[in-house]
């Protein structure tokens, strides 16, 4: 079974829902229709991979637990001829969801629990066509820059500070906090002696390091308080979103690792790919520590900056856990004896 919606006034964006439940089909084009989106709706997941491989689609909702084969298959047979579509996975209880690992193998940019609402469904399918939007901008710098080579690095910096005012305009915070992670970052990179390159790497990945963010509903980006565990793991798809707006520009190589794996703890316990050690890339291991002690001593909506010597002691505490030791020590270090380069970038960003 197939059937599209196609109202005037649409969403320039097309979506493909596939569940081999045909009233789920039915019920999401007739909640999509009214909210202004295009839906192409498929009851056979055989079919839908035909689909997808023969025309263009921007998003696809998928059911999880179909037959003839379920929708982890799905994915894997698209992922072999598209790495673009933008999927996101919906169960009927979030215990049936696959495991963590195949989501992060197959490139799964989410998922979601089946309701009657679909209010949650919603916020999610907006902030995703939020994120295929700027995919679509950067992909449109990309075939701009190849075709002006000798314009590269000034259409390199002016489509960062496009994005990341993108990013800014959501979340106040995220201004100041980008800079400031940039150049702490540098900060410490310099410190280790690394190259103009790798700081140049470091000041962009750091400014950068939260664009994933754009794909977050407000709702849970703007929350003043703590967070349930639902919108946190949404707030952990950051990383994931973010590689995923900057995999289609090769100019942005570079920077990706910062962007992707800055939440990975030295013992393995970070997300997303749990990585351990000096397997995290060094940028990224960098990047950790300025974005933790930029995160603790920034001031919130929901608290007041936490005073200095209890940040100092946290980093000691999570040196060898959640940091790298030797990265660790060297801004200890800083934090005794350069504090003055600390308080110099906290004044230029406050």
């Amino acid at each position: 079974m197939r059937h599209s919606e196609n109202p005037e006034n649409v969403s320039p964006y097309k979506i493909i829902a596939v569940d081999d439940e045909g009233g789920i089909i039915d019920s999401l084009s007739v909640f999509l229709k009214r909210s202004g989106y295009h839906l192409t709706g498929c009851t056979n997941p055989l079919e839908a991979i035909e689909l997808v491989r023969n025309e263009h689609f921007d998003l696809m909702l998928l059911d999880f637990i179909m037959t003839p084969i379920h929708g982890d298959k799905v994915v894997e047979e698209i992922r072999k001829f598209n790495q673009e579509l933008y999927i996101l996975l919906l169960t009927g209880h979030k215990d049936l969801a696959p495991p963590l690992e195949t989501i992060k193998r197959l490139s799964i940019q989410g998922y979601c629990e089946k309701s009657d609402k679909f209010d949650q469904l919603l916020l999610l399918i907006e902030s995703a066509l939020k994120s295929i939007e700027q995919m679509n901008i950067i992909k449109k710098i990309n075939i701009e820059l190849k075709e002006s080579q000798e314009n590269l690095e000034k259409a390199y910096l002016e489509s960062i500070q496009t994005l990341r005012y993108t990013v800014e305009a959501k979340d106040r915070y995220t201004r100041g906090h980008s800079d400031r992670v940039a150049e702490y970052s540098v900060l410490i990179g310099k410190h280790m002696g690394l190259s103009e390159e790798e700081l140049k790497t470091l000041r962009i990945g750091g400014l950068f390091h939260d664009i994933g963010k754009i794909g977050i509903p407000d709702a849970i980006l703007l929350k003043e308080g703590k967070l349930d565990d639902n919108e946190y793991s949404e707030i952990k798809n950051h990383p994931s979103i973010g590689k995923h707006i900057l995999s289609n520009a090769s100019i942005f190589s570079n920077i990706i690792p910062i962007v992707y794996h800055h939440h990975e703890k030295y013992n393995g316990t970070g997300y997303p790919e749990q990585l351990a050690g000096e397997n995290i890339p060094l940028l990224a291991r960098i990047t950790a520590v300025a974005d933790t002690f930029d995160a603790m001593t920034s001031k919130r909506s929901y608290r007041n900056a936490i005073p200095l010597e209890y940040v100092r002691a946290e980093i000691e505490k999570c040196s060898g856990t959640q940091f790298d030791p030797k990265i660790a020590n060297i801004f200890l270090d800083i934090l005794d004896n350069h504090y003055d380069e600390i308080l110099k970038i906290q004044n230029k960003y406050t």
